[in-house]
This record gives C-alpha cells, structure tokens and sequence, in this order.
C-alpha cells in the first residue's frame, strides 16, 4: 500500500511529466561535461545544476498545467492530468509553482552573479510559451528555444561567462524539441481547430508539419556536427552522432499521417534514447581523448 506522500509526488510527477525531463536534461549535463575542460567542474555545482533544472522545467510546467486548465478540461487526452481531475487544486498548484520557482532562483544564486541576473528572465522566457498556442502556430519554435536554453544557462554556471561555442548544442536542442512538439501536436489537430489553438499541423496539415518538423531534426544533426568540429570531438562522437541521425530518420518513418498512433513510441521512447545517446556521446569521447 502506498503511502500518502508517495501518493502525492507520483500525482505532480503525473502533473509536470516528470519523466520528460530525459529530454533536455541530458543535453544540459552535456554541456557541463564540454564546460569541465574549460574549468574544473565541482560536486556542488552540478548538484546546483541538477536542482535549477528541476525547479524550472517543474515551475514552467505547473505554469502550463495553471493557464491551460480549461483547455485541458475539454481535451479528451488531456482530461485526466490532476489538474483537471481535482488531485490538485488550484491553490496547491499555485503553491507548486512559487516553490519550484524559489528552488531555480535558490540554485541559480548559488551557481553565481551572473546566473542570478539571469533566472527571472529565464523563467519569464519558460512561463510565456504557456500563451504562445493562443495566438501563434510558431509555438513549437518557442517552446524549442525556451528549452533551449539548457545547455547555454549550464556552460554559463561553470564557467562563469558566455562562449558562442555552446550556442551549437542550443541549437541542437531548439530544432530538436520544437520538431517532435510537432509531432506531438498532429494528435490535437481538430481540437487545435474547434477551439482556435494554434499548431503548424492545424494550420499547414499533418503531412506538411511532418516534413517541417523532418527538416527541423535535419538542421539538428547539422547543429550537432558542428558542435563535434568546433570542441574537436573524436570519433566515438561522430559514430554516436550517426546513430542519432538514424534514430531521429527511424522517428519519422514511424509517424505518418495515417500512423500517428505511433507518436506515443515515437515521443518519449525515441527521443529519450537519443538525448541519452548525445550525453554518453559526448562523456565518452571526453574521457576517450583526455
């Protein structure tokens, strides 16, 4: 039997998809492993890493679950998140937001002055991509660029400055995310339609958003041999690197217009063998050419 705090956190796990932060995590602790051989990383800073990371990523989702509440109500795939269900009222998610907000400036105060001037920015760039489906069917893209700053915001708690070298790894991440958020969007595309939500599928179709979000995995290859050239990755990197092309093409050869039952596989399984991949990736050849 369960107790009622494990109750609980498996009900805002449930809320935030706490298992989707296999997505971006692995490209931010990537570029914590790039940073480590500019400076010496610390125990304590990749811990405060981790926690920023937790406390943003929980604090833009509970921000989402919040402002889409009505929408997720008529939504039948997304009629049963706690939100909608009442496991957690609007009160206790308020509460939710705040705190995970508090834990990101926490971490980001003890990462350094610079990463403290930038938290609230960062967590004002994460809570607008709530809004973005109202008005805009490029929301993907910034949602993608939100996210994107992962990896940028880790260099920077390293090191301490800025590099535009990690901007390629930014880049990754941007095209990667925004493309399979438009995969995810074909299986809302009538309710996007009834009720004036915005999506590339819902306004170009499904088979033109595959090939655009096909085009946006392509450009996320390019970022990542980049990334490869511009920190001398070895070949442990580029044999990885072929592997995730495979994985990103094997991806959209699942999902088709008259497939997209296939998206759930496609989502999370794919695409967190490949964030994964990208991290092994870039650790291994590190420790290959030390």
């Amino acid at each position: 039997m369960k107790t009622r705090p494990m109750r609980s956190l498996r009900t805002y796990g449930k809320l935030i998809k706490f298992s989707h932060t296999v997505f971006a995590l692995p490209f931010a602790l990537a570029a914590v492993t790039l940073a480590h051989r500019e400076k010496p990383l610390t125990i304590s800073t990749l811990f405060w890493i981790v926690v920023a990371m937790v406390g943003a990523r929980s604090a833009a989702m509970g921000f989402n679950r919040l402002v889409d509440v009505r929408f997720d109500r008529l939504n039948p795939r997304t009629a049963d998140r706690p939100s909608v269900t009442g496991e957690i009222s609007m009160q206790a998610m308020v509460c939710f937001i705040g705190g995970s907000s508090l834990v990101f400036l926490l971490s980001a105060a003890m990462l350094g002055p610079l990463c403290l001037k930038l938290a609230l920015p960062c967590l004002a760039v994460l809570f607008g991509y709530s809004y973005t489906k109202r008005f805009t069917a490029a929301s993907h893209l910034y949602l993608g660029t939100a996210i994107g700053l992962a990896p940028l915001g880790a260099w920077i708690a390293v090191t301490g400055s800025f590099d535009g070298r990690i901007l390629w790894l930014s880049g990754a991440l941007m095209t990667y995310i925004a493309g399979f958020d438009i995969l995810y969007a074909c299986q809302d595309v009538d309710f996007d339609r009834s009720t004036g939500l915005h999506s590339l599928p819902s306004r170009w179709g499904i088979a033109k958003a595959l090939r655009f979000s096909a085009t946006l995995h392509a450009v996320t290859v390019i970022c990542l041999v980049a990334l490869g050239l511009t920190f001398h990755r070895g070949r442990v990197f580029y044999l990885s690197l072929c592997v995730i092309a495979g994985l990103l093409v094997l991806e959209h050869r699942l999902v088709r217009p008259h497939r997209l039952d296939r998206i759930p596989i496609a989502f999370f399984h794919v695409n967190s063998v490949v964030s994964i991949l990208l991290l092994a990736a870039v650790w291994l050849d590190t420790l290959w050419t030390t």
